[in-house]
């Protein structure tokens, strides 16, 4: 496994990569980096533990709507730390996005003023 370094809104992250995957891992992280500075650049929210919950959250709802072959490919670790082995129910039932909004929604209204995810 490889170690890469990259950068997400300013800070720096050492991150493990399954060899021949750093391509993936970089786009993954500039998509990541993409979505958090979109939602610190809104002017709505400066911390960066609410950034990047709600950037999880927007990215989440995005692949949700993709096919599910993506969802078969192992998730990259940090700092050599094993990645969390995926469930077999993540967006492969038709429930996910209903549960994805009910989330989205109870989120909004906990923001209130904060901010709302779409």
């Amino acid at each position: 496994m490889n170690q890469i370094e990259v950068s997400i809104m300013g800070q720096s992250y050492r991150l493990g990569c399954p060899e021949g995957g750093e391509a993936r891992l970089r786009e993954a992280v500039a998509q990541v980096d993409r979505e958090m500075c979109a939602i610190r650049d809104s002017g709505k929210l400066k911390a960066r533990e609410r950034i990047a919950v709600l950037a999880a959250l927007n990215l989440a709802y995005v692949l949700s709507e993709r096919p599910t072959a993506a969802a078969a490919s192992p998730a990259p670790t940090q700092a050599g730390k094993p990645a969390s082995a995926p469930d077999s129910n993540t967006a492969s039932h038709p429930s996910d996005a209903a549960y994805i909004d009910q989330l989205i929604a109870r989120l909004d209204q906990t923001l209130g003023q904060d901010g709302h995810l779409i």
